[in-house]
């Protein structure tokens, strides 16, 4: 049976960016916030370790007069800001940009012809709209109208790696299957009014990007990544620790204080298990790519499995950089590391409403 092996990776993100100080300043007004509740803010936005942030909702650099956000300030019937409507409008407009760009340049550094293509996965969790991403792929990036679709749709952080035991299934089953994966999202889309703490948390967090991979059956190529294995754990009685829902004014994410206890509790226990399939323990793994859902879950997931402080450095400087992106995120992390040549086995974790935890074996 053959594994799949990542042939070329490529990310992209807005043109504009938004850092922590400006952030605030958005926030204030949003949340219409008094001056006990800005100070509450600056702590929070700093606790995030996100400092700057990518996003399709400003349209001029920072510092030009007609610098003009998709969200105005809050007045009148604009209280809650622009419709779930405009939001997916703004959604179909600028996801196929990102989704193009991260994709030919994976394609580029696989040296495979789009034409090649056999399968095309979407991922995302940000937006709806048919045709969508896949259709605009196809017809952007030149690949074969018979290319077979699958999109990964709503699954949130996580969803990167099961579009990636989805192109593993492709492949496993042709191996002469090419497969484009691309993931994007816009987060920032889904930003909320109101002093709500929970819609206060997402927004200091999330943004916007678009990470692709070209993968094929693994070879003799020195230096692939290879899959070898995936897996799935629902947490119990863990429903209301994390949802996505759709509202009347954009996507409402919850995230409860108590999913850094639920991963404490839950993830060593099942990963020890899991990699046991592989007859692999703990500490063979020598690298990690955890998706930064926020420096709490970071925390927790390096606690409850022991690791060593530095174990997750690379999540923690995504998430300093671009934010939480949702599904791409895992991927940029993953570039990173095959850019740093990370030693193997490496696992990918991520997070999701469930609560959920997916993980990808790579060797």
């Amino acid at each position: 049976m053959k594994q799949l092996a990542i042939a070329g990776m490529g990310t992209a993100l807005p043109a504009h960016s938004i850092g922590i100080d400006e952030s605030l300043v958005y926030a204030a007004k949003a949340f219409e916030a008094s001056g006990e509740q800005e100070r509450q803010l600056k702590l929070l936005y700093k606790m995030t370790g996100v400092q700057r942030r990518h996003t399709c909702v400003l349209n001029a650099p920072e510092g030009e007069p007609n610098r003009q956000p998709f969200f105005p300030d809050p007045n009148g019937t604009m209280r809650q800001g622009p419709t779930i409507r405009a939001r997916m409008e703004k959604y179909e407009n600028d996801s196929l940009p990102l989704a193009l760009e991260a994709s030919r340049k994976a394609l580029e550094e696989s040296n495979i012809e789009p034409l090649a293509i056999t399968h095309l996965v979407t991922i995302s969790c940000s937006g709806f709209a048919a045709p969508g991403v896949d259709i605009g792929l196809i017809k952007g990036l030149g690949l074969p109208f018979t290319c077979q679709r699958t999109h990964v749709g709503f699954m949130g952080c996580h969803g990167a790696l099961n579009g990636l035991r989805v192109a593993r299934g492709f492949i496993e089953s042709d191996p002469n299957a090419r497969v484009l994966l691309c993931a994007v999202e816009l987060c920032s889309l889904h930003y909320h009014y109101g002093w709500n703490p929970e819609q206060i948390v997402a927004n200091a967090l999330f943004a916007d990007g678009s990470a692709a991979i070209v993968a094929t059956a693994a070879n003799d190529t020195e230096g692939a990544w290879t899959i070898a294995n995936t897996g799935s754990c629902l947490v119990p009685e863990s429903e209301d620790a994390m949802t996505w829902r759709i509202g009347n004014n954009g996507f409402i994410m919850s995230l409860s204080s108590r999913v850094p206890e639920l991963i404490g509790s839950h993830l060593r226990p099942w990963m020890e298990g899991w990699l046991q399939q592989n007859k692999l323990t703990l500490g063979d793994i020598r690298s990690w790519a955890v998706h930064p859902g926020g420096p709490r879950i970071l925390g927790s997931v390096v606690k409850a499995l022991n690791l060593a402080k530095d174990a997750v450095d690379i999540s923690r400087e995504v998430l300093r950089d671009h934010g939480n992106m949702s599904s791409p995120t895992i991927l940029f992390i993953l570039n990173r590391l095959r850019e740093a040549s990370a030693p193997r086995p490496c696992v990918a974790l991520g997070f999701g409403p469930g609560l959920m935890a997916e993980a990808t074996l790579f060797v």
